[in-house]
């Protein structure tokens, strides 16, 4: 919660880089509702591929992996398991499946924490229980020598610390504290430093990520596993950890490593689902009807440039021409002349669009 403490009481100063990344997360959301309304089948055959790969990768960061023979088995199968690393892959895969069928009417709260690794753990000992005895973070080398790489808060403190957590969230969305990305990358740092559990923070710390950029909008994992890329970029994910963790508990610690390293998977994994799916033609009459309901969306006065920043990968030329089709009609009208004039619904428009 020290990240979070700090943005409560000064707005950050925000990095280039990481206003780069805002600025392209902003326009991959945009492009989202066009490229999800396209070949179904495809769509489903990336949503399972995901759910396999988000179950596989989040346990095997952690040291938790199953025969490669048995994973359709452990990932859409029943239980008896065969051993605990299993139960856990299978139990993972329960909980993206509730994140993936009722994100939106799931809270971010303490309770969905505490289901969440419940299912992540399989349900099997103390599972959904914040830890009981102090747990440091160690980090082993090659060599068998071992280092405290970062002391996490004590069990005795973690029950106030999440509280605490849960009762900064709200207040940072809806008073944008700072952007939500920035807050949502920040929330999981905070989670990952009072590290609540005495096993599987990280994998609770990823289904919360999910759910979190649900919440916002973002719902590129569901077609691409965020997990999977977190594992390919495990190295960087320790090492921006690390660095963003020091000097944590004195609240004089540097976030944005850690922040960065976050909206970077999550515009790699808009790149690779656009790789995927983009050079797929939109089906016939989609990209008019999303410069209609971006129309429709739009309260009082709008510009061409604003119907360009709602529907990116829509050329100029098509919102021109849905335009002048919709002023024929009688359904908008013109306030002024040239690129930058204002726009706005008809009294016939306000009626009729939602029809279109």
């Amino acid at each position: 919660m020290m990240t979070m403490r700090i943005f409560s009481k000064d707005v950050a100063n925000i990095p280039t880089v990481t206003a780069w990344y805002l600025a392209d997360l902003g326009e991959a959301r945009g492009k989202q509702e066009l490229f999800t309304r396209q070949s179904p089948q495809r769509l489903k055959a990336l949503r399972e591929h995901a759910l396999i790969e988000s179950a596989v990768s989040s346990n095997r960061i952690e040291g938790v992996e199953v025969d490669q023979s048995r994973i359709g088995t452990v990932v859409f199968g029943q239980p008896p398991f065969r051993d605990r690393n299993e139960e856990e892959v299978h139990g993972y895969r329960e909980a993206l499946s509730w994140i993936h069928n009722e994100g939106a009417n799931i809270p971010v709260s303490e309770e969905t924490i505490l289901s969440l690794h419940r299912l992540a753990r399989g349900g099997v000992g103390d599972a959904g229980q914040y830890k009981e005895k102090d747990s440091d973070i160690i980090e082993k080398y090659p060599d068998g020598r071992v280092r405290v790489r970062f002391k996490t808060v004590p069990a005795a403190d973690t029950p106030g610390c999440m509280r605490e957590l849960m009762e900064l969230w709200p207040p940072c969305i809806h008073e944008r504290w700072v952007p939500p990305l920035i807050a949502l990358a920040a929330f999981n740092l905070d989670f990952l430093c009072i590290h609540p559990f005495r096993d599987g923070n990280g994998r609770a710390s990823r289904l919360l990520l999910l759910l979190q950029f649900y919440h916002l909008g973002f719902e590129v994992g569901r077609y691409i596993s965020i997990e999977r890329l977190i594992e390919e970029n495990k190295d960087r994910y320790y090492e921006t950890l690390e660095q963003s963790s020091r000097q944590w508990h004195e609240g004089r610690h540097d976030p944005w490593p850690y922040i960065n390293y976050l909206l970077y998977i999550l515009k790699t994994a808009y790149q690779e689902f656009e790789e995927r799916l983009g050079q797929i033609s939109a089906p016939r009459g989609e990209k008019t009807a999303l410069i209609v309901r971006a129309i429709e969306q739009s309260l009082g006065m709008f510009r061409i440039a604003d119907l360009q920043r709602q529907c990116p990968g829509v050329s100029i030329d098509m919102i021109r021409r849905v335009m002048k089709n919709l002023r024929a009609e009688g359904r908008i009208e013109c306030l002024g002349r040239g690129q930058d004039a204002q726009w706005r619904k008809t009294e016939l428009g306000n009626t009729s669009l939602n029809g279109q």
